[in-house]
């Protein structure tokens, strides 16, 4: 049997992926295999190459991971309405049916891993693995995202208790430590929830970062950035400077409207520099011409690793910048700002619970 396996999403699911496993590094432990499912980003062949490279990992392995609208045979059973029995009934045979379409694209045999390790269980991987009754280790998909959106709780307000019953008994999937196969939910900090669950278990972040060595720390900077001395000269230049981390915020057009209107309120105090999320598509270059624009692979995270940059100040609106060492002050605009640009039921998740 196998050591471990990782199912990742996005470029900060690697990078947790990455912290995980080189704290086993002085252990003697057995290498872990690393998924890159393409549903959510296009991971590139080059990035693979570099994660190859750094020999952290055991191998590398592409997951054409589909999501439910590509399977004609489930829209009788999204978005359902009406009768709540009526519903329950259409989500049981959803569960089951969506796992069982999205095996032929399953890119390895889970059952040979003693560990697996998956960022976002709502997503298909999770529905498998609890159709075929494989256990699994979910981890937080974000830094502290379920203090500003519990999904699980979300997206199941009605009959919350018999749904988590149900999917104890494998009827239904509830994601985030409820399905019966989720072993446990790894969280960065259950300090900051509202409420609980029985699998979650506290794996702070900020510790996996400290116990770093130098050595490492270069290995994490290759991984994630193609040329990283190229972006520390791009961006240690001016003296006062004020990054902006974008988001998929609404339709581009509103989001334009949204970023344009930071950068007036902020651009007398400095020259901005834009980091797009790997999930924003708009332009940031041909809006802003004018500004720096970080290339949107590179995770946040990677400019804490890199001594010579430091930001006057970093401003976001939704993004979590508890874990930023690089900003003398931090900008979380978040719901009020929001609220301006859409109808606040859209983004304020907590006020529905």
């Amino acid at each position: 049997m196998k050591a471990r396996i990782y199912v990742c999403h996005t470029y900060y699911h690697v990078y947790v992926s990455f912290l995980k496993e080189l704290s086993r590094a002085s252990t003697g432990q057995e290498k872990a295999t690393l998924v890159l499912s393409t549903m959510t980003l296009p991971f590139g062949l080059d990035f693979a190459e570099r994660i190859r490279e750094s020999a952290v990992f055991e191998e590398v392995i592409f997951f054409d991971e589909k999501r439910d609208d590509f399977f004609p045979e489930l829209a009788p059973y999204r978005n359902m309405r009406g009768n709540q029995i009526k519903i329950m009934l259409g989500r049981m045979k959803y569960t089951k049916l969506y796992a069982k379409l999205e095996e032929p694209y399953i890119p390895v045999d889970f059952k040979l891993y003693k560990d697996i390790y998956v960022f976002c269980d709502s997503d298909p991987i999770g529905y498998y693995l609890n159709y075929k009754k494989i256990y699994y280790h979910a981890v937080e998909d974000g830094l502290n995202t379920l203090k500003y959106c519990d999904s699980a709780r979300v997206r199941n307000q009605k009959f919350f208790k018999l749904k988590v019953l149900l999917a104890k008994w494998n009827l239904i999937f509830i994601q985030n430590g409820y399905s019966k196969y989720c072993i446990d939910m790894e969280i960065n900090d259950i300090s900051c929830l509202k409420y609980s669950c029985p699998n979650y278990i506290e794996v702070p972040r900020k510790k996996l970062v400290e116990a770093l060595s130098g050595r490492q720390i270069q290995i994490l900077l290759n991984v994630f950035i193609k040329n990283y001395k190229e972006l520390e000269s791009l961006i240690a230049k001016e003296e006062d400077m004020l990054l902006i981390l974008t988001e998929p915020l609404c339709d581009l057009e509103t989001r334009e409207k949204i970023f344009r209107e930071i950068a007036v309120t902020y651009r007398e105090e400095g020259r901005l520099v834009f980091k797009p999320h790997p999930n924003d598509w708009m332009d940031y270059e041909k809006v802003f011409p004018g500004d720096i624009v970080i290339a949107k692979e590179v995770p946040m995270e990677m400019l804490n690793f890199i001594p010579d940059i430091s930001f006057k100040k970093v401003i976001a609106v939704f993004t979590e910048l508890s874990d930023i060492s690089f900003a003398e002050t931090k900008v979380r605009l978040g719901e009020e700002f929001m609220d301006r640009f859409e109808d606040p039921a859209i983004h304020r998740y907590n006020d529905k619970l």
